[in-house]
């Protein structure tokens, strides 16, 4: 079961969105109104997906996401948060951005602070819940519209100087196939249906490309594939 924590300061709205993830099978372990709150109550319980708001108080959703992406939630937190004080190993959650905001700056902060998927609250039930799923299984979600410009900010910054002599160190055929399909912004479940692999294979081959390029997630790994020149057009 995935394990959702819920940040926003209105308590109406978030009570609503804690009501919707509940009724669809997702654990809710924890709520939060402000920054700092979340931090704390990240580190006590490890969700695996946060659904933020952006306009929340204290540090303010970029900054949130940012150190847990990280995997720094207590990053300048008080004593008293509750937390055992286990230092075990565990993947940062990923985040899901829920806001009333569909600015292009705004998107474009939060991607680069390390949000997965950015939704407008404008979204039906559906699309939310579907939009958690798949930010659970590592998928960039993003509200229609909204991944295009993501991609092309990603395009302009590929045109900077590349620093990599080798762009695809040690990566086998099929994954530098999968990392292709990833720079075009295709979703896990189309990749698949593409290659003709299995959902679960799709992500274990963008899990060990991760690993080998050193990177932390999906944006950082679109980032490094726009750079390495591998987003050019092969039509079926």
């Amino acid at each position: 079961m995935t394990r959702v924590m819920v940040v926003d300061d209105h308590p109406m709205w978030r009570s609503a969105v804690v009501a919707d993830l509940t009724a669809a099978g997702f654990e809710v372990v924890a709520e939060a109104g402000g920054g700092h709150e979340a931090l704390r109550r990240a580190r006590a319980t490890r969700p695996d997906v946060v659904v933020l708001d952006l306009q929340i108080p204290e540090l303010g959703g970029v900054e949130v996401t940012r150190r847990l992406v990280d995997g720094d939630p207590g990053k300048g937190e008080e004593e008293g948060d509750g937390s055992s004080g286990d230092k075990t190993e565990h993947r940062p959650p990923r985040v899901l951005i829920l806001s009333a905001s569909g600015e292009p700056d705004d998107v474009l902060e939060a991607v680069k602070a390390g949000a997965t998927g950015y939704l407008v609250k404008s979204a039906s039930r559906e699309e939310f819940l579907d939009a958690v799923r798949r930010t659970a299984e590592g998928d960039a979600v993003f509200t229609p519209g909204l991944a295009g410009l993501v991609l092309g900010e990603f395009r302009r910054l590929s045109e900077a100087p590349k620093v990599e002599e080798n762009p695809t160190p040690e990566l086998t055929e099929r994954e530098t196939e999968v990392l292709r399909l990833v720079a075009k912004g295709m979703s896990y479940k189309d990749i698949a249906e593409r290659l003709v692999l299995s959902h679960r294979t799709v992500q274990n081959h963008v899990q060990n490309t991760l690993r080998k390029l050193q990177l932390h997630n999906r944006v950082e790994l679109v980032r490094y594939a726009l750079r390495a020149g591998l987003d050019d057009p092969d039509d079926d």
